[in-house]
């Protein structure tokens, strides 16, 4: 199912100001909207599971739980075996979660009182109701017990909203967590589906607006976006290599030779006109035998990368770098060259010993994974976690620069508080170099003239994609250099 507000996404205090409006400008009842909601559900259980029979729908006491009973009346509605399992009793609650569960029962549809110590009913689809997006905290005990043993069935299941557990504005689960096999998210996309844990918990995920007239949106600037597919132009047929700019790739400490070796080669398929690396000397030997297109340099300090910082239009610093005197007086000398830069890990490591931010006209993008992001902050990996978000534009303020947060949905943001997400990727990429690569490429779409923005976000976008690719073989194996070939094809144009 698609939306032309697909790629927009919003915070939880976002989507409920747009619900409100429909309720009290639109005039729209919020039992209609309920009732919408759970229409757009159930035509998701029946595309996806289409000979469903048994339907078993666990509803919580909120208007998650509304949208639940009506789905659940639905499915005996449309000859299927429907039940509903009441959390909590929706009649406390008032309003219209009560209304629905009282149309649920008076449509013939059982609702029981679902017990810790009982076993989960037979059914084809679970349906889960039970919170939705007004949950910043740990499931409560008897909810948590049903969660587990909802994941533990092997039944497939359906999450109306956002899988209960699964905070909607960070993508960080604080619990026990549903993970769903389709989310049908309401009005309109929550950002917290699209980053961290939520890979684990979301599954596919569908937006249904509901039938909302366009006027809803007119005034709702969305927090985020999802980066969408996209490619280079093709080359003017004049071309020459000294219009693609040249990169300087700096690392590669000893022992460290495949981390350079694999940013350098990256920043050639990436388009890069001319790709020099900066290393220790027993590695010229391996690099120009593997890679001859690569020139390699010999670098034993600031000294010898002065006359490669003359020639080189982008630096890409830290693969293999190291934090020792060597990295060190390569990184300061590098830095301090006002030359375009992409940081990635030893180069953001000693960032973040010796801080400092960067000009506004200078072009700069720092990579980090969790890890290297906590360090630049000066925090936990847990905090980075539970707020992706609100890390990757912590980061971009304090530098100055745009950072790329990797991970589960990366995170692109930049000083402007402007921020993108990606929707590629597999676990598959969870492996040594990858970052490396991502390093690399981006430098050569700074060389080829891009912004710090537009090079980081197509630079994500491009690999991710390529890794998707690479991992059609399978996920575990996959290699960093694995990647290479699908992102000339991708880079190009060339694949969907």
């Amino acid at each position: 199912m698609t939306s032309p507000h697909s790629h927009a996404l919003y915070t939880v205090a976002q989507v409920r100001a747009l619900d409100r409006h429909a309720i009290e400008a639109l005039g729209i009842p919020g039992y209609e909207l309920m009732r919408r909601a759970a229409e757009a559900a159930f035509a998701g259980l029946r595309r996806c599971w289409p000979q469903a029979r048994r339907v078993a729908v666990f509803c919580g006491p909120g208007n998650n739980g509304g949208d639940g009973f009506l789905l659940a009346l639905l499915a005996r509605e449309a000859g299927l075996d429907a039940t509903a399992f009441a959390l909590a009793d929706a009649r406390e609650e008032g309003g219209d979660a009560s209304r629905a569960r009282d149309a649920c029962e008076q449509g013939g549809v059982p609702v029981l009182r679902w017990a810790a110590t009982g076993a989960l009913p037979a059914a084809d689809v679970y349906v889960d109701a039970l919170y939705g997006t007004g949950l910043d905290r740990p499931p409560q005990a008897a909810a948590a017990v049903l969660i587990e043993r909802i994941n533990a069935s092997g039944v497939p299941v359906l999450a109306l909203d956002v899988p209960s557990g699964l905070n909607a504005d960070t993508g960080h689960c604080p619990g026990a967590a549903v993970r769903a096999d389709l989310t049908v998210t309401f009005i309109a996309a929550k950002r917290g589906l699209h980053t961290g844990q939520a890979a684990a918990c979301a599954g596919r995920v569908e937006l249904a607006t509901l039938g909302l007239p366009e006027s809803l949106w007119q005034a709702a600037l969305p927090d985020a976006r999802l980066l969408e597919a996209a490619a280079l132009p093709p080359r003017p047929r004049d071309a020459h290599k000294g219009r693609n700019g040249h990169v300087l790739a700096v690392g590669g400490d000893h022992g460290t030779a495949g981390a350079i070796r694999l940013c350098g080669e990256a920043a050639l398929r990436g388009g890069a006109g001319l790709v020099s690396v900066a290393t220790q000397p027993e590695h010229l030997v391996a690099l120009n035998a593997a890679r001859p297109e690569l020139m390699a340099h010999a670098v034993n300090g600031p000294q010898a990368l002065e006359p490669l910082l003359e020639r080189a239009s982008v630096l890409a610093v830290g693969p293999g770098l190291g934090q020792g005197a060597w990295g060190h007086a390569l990184w300061l000398t590098a830095l301090d060259s006002r030359l375009p830069l992409v940081l990635d890990a030893d180069g953001l490591n000693l960032l973040a010993a010796e801080p400092r931010r960067f000009d506004a006209e200078r072009q700069v993008v720092l990579t980090p994974h969790p890890g290297e992001a906590a360090r630049l902050l000066g925090c936990s990996v847990d905090q980075i976690e539970r707020d992706r978000f609100g890390a990757a534009r912590a980061l971009a303020g304090r530098f100055g620069a745009v950072a790329v947060l990797k991970g589960a949905g990366s995170l692109v943001a930049d000083p402007d508080g402007r921020l993108d997400v990606c929707p590629w990727g597999n676990p598959g990429m969870a492996s040594g170099g990858m970052g490396d690569l991502l390093t690399g490429l981006v430098a050569a779409l700074l060389a080829q003239g891009c912004t710090a923005r537009d090079a980081a976000r197509l630079g994500v976008c491009l690999h991710a994609r390529a890794g998707d690719h690479a991992a059609r073989g399978g996920e575990r194996g996959l290699l960093a250099s694995d990647l290479l070939a699908p992102l000339r094809r991708l880079l190009n144009g060339l694949d969907a």
